[in-house]
């Protein structure tokens, strides 16, 4: 009996990206399988879909940048941060007490 193929079709779009992925085995509960499946089915998306929205989520909550543009970004904000902060604690600079003429009584 040959085994039935259950991955889902790729479309137009996925077919023309490079399939540049890492895979990872994850176990699920029953419940937690079958509301995820429901959620899926409801949103009409694959698992796979909804993995990658709840990774992303994940990474975004705990201020992980997602992919090399993200973290430029981050990494330019917290070096202009850093920039501020410093020009901000710099001590005023003082005029000169000198040159000045004593005045005569």
């Amino acid at each position: 009996m040959a085994k039935r193929n259950t991955a889902p079709a790729r479309t137009k779009k996925q077919a023309a990206e490079p399939t540049a992925t890492k895979g990872k085995r994850v176990a699920f509960d029953i419940e937690t399988w079958q509301a995820l499946d429901v959620l899926a089915r409801e949103r009409m998306m694959t698992f796979q879909e909804v993995a990658d929205e709840a990774f992303r989520d994940l990474l975004k909550k705990h201020g992980r940048p997602l992919d090399v543009r993200d973290a430029l970004k981050k990494s330019a904000r917290v070096a202009k941060a850093e920039q501020a902060e410093s020009e901000k604690q710099k001590p005023e600079k003082q005029k000169p007490a000198g040159n000045r003429r004593a005045r005569s009584r």
